[in-house]
C-alpha cells in the first residue's frame, strides 16, 4: 500500500495559510514570518489558486528590484504557475515531482479547491516514518 498525500494531511492537518492578489510583498512577507512558514498561497476569487509565494520569491524580489518590491502587490512576484497534486498522490511521486521541478511547497486540490499544502519536510518526515516502521517489521521478523 502506498502512503498518499491523504496521510500527510490526516497527520498534519489541512490548514492553509492564504493572502489575496493585492496583499503586499511586505504583508505577505511578515505573514511567512509571523507564521514560520516558507511559502503562502495566493487565492482569488472562490478560494481558487492563483499563485504561490515563497521565500525565494521574495528573496529573487529584493534582488531586482530592492526596497521597491515591498510595496507591490504580491500578484506581480509571485510563482503564477503553480504545480498541484491531490490527496491521491503517492509520497513517492510527489517526492520525484519536487525534487525534479525544484518546489519545496505544494497544494493540495480537490474540485478545483485548496484543501491543503505539504511542504518538503512533511515529505521527508513521512518517508522517515516509513522507513522506520520497516525497520520494525524487520527486527520483528527476525527476532520472531
Amino acid at each position: 500500500m502506498s502512503v498518499t498525500v491523504r496521510n500527510i494531511l490526516g497527520e498534519k492537518g489541512r490548514d492553509v495559510i492564504t493572502v489575496g492578489p493585492t496583499v503586499s510583498v511586505a504583508d505577505a512577507a511578515r505573514v511567512l514570518y509571523h507564521n514560520k512558514i516558507g511559502a503562502v498561497v495566493v487565492v482569488g476569487m472562490e478560494g481558487r489558486i492563483v499563485g504561490i509565494f515563497t521565500e525565494r520569491d521574495l528573496a529573487s524580489a529584493i534582488g531586482r528590484l530592492g526596497v521597491e518590491a515591498m510595496d507591490l502587490p504580491v500578484s506581480k512576484l509571485m510563482t503564477a504557475n503553480v504545480f498541484r497534486c491531490t490527496e491521491d498522490t503517492t509520497v513517492n511521486e510527489l517526492m520525484g515531482m519536487m525534487s525534479s521541478k525544484r518546489f519545496r511547497h505544494v497544494p493540495v486540490e480537490s474540485g478545483g479547491k485548496l484543501i491543503g499544502i505539504v511542504s518538503i519536510g512533511d515529505v521527508v518526515k513521512q518517508r522517515i516514518r516509513e522507513v522506520e516502521l520497516e525497520a520494525e517489521h524487520i527486527k520483528a521478523y527476525i527476532a520472531g
